[in-house]
């Protein structure tokens, strides 16, 4: 059975295969550390979830932004780090962070650690 999320995601990336090669990478490292995780493809972006989505992918609407991708996930809790592009609390303890990703190496431990807190985070809700 194919995978429909795989040729969906290659979709929402059409021409733009570094951002392609970044979101594969994320994905591998999301779904290594939370095998829970089901993807799903919107327009706009993608939705990584497990009971509630948890970590976002989408891309920066700047084009001198480059060849990147947007991370977003949601804590409880505002994360002070300079790699934090942009945090928002649109609900009381609920903070959404987005993180502009460029390059394989920022798909770090730092991330994925974050990312790991949303999942856990999204599943207790």
């Amino acid at each position: 059975m194919p995978d429909f999320a795989a040729i969906d995601a290659m979709r929402f990336f059409d021409r733009r295969p570094h951002a392609l090669a970044l979101y594969q990478i994320f994905e591998g490292k999301v779904r290594a550390a939370c095998p829970d995780t089901r993807v799903r493809v919107l327009k706009s972006q993608i939705t990584l979830e497990n009971r509630h989505g948890f970590a976002f992918v989408s891309l920066p609407r700047r084009k001198a932004q480059g060849e990147a991708i947007v991370v977003s996930f949601g804590l409880s809790y505002r994360v002070d780090s300079p790699r934090i592009w942009a945090a928002a609390e649109p609900y009381p303890n609920r903070w959404t962070h987005h993180v502009l990703v460029s390059d394989e190496a920022q798909l770090d431990d730092e991330l994925l650690g974050w990312i790991e807190q949303a999942a856990m985070f999204a599943a207790s809700k």
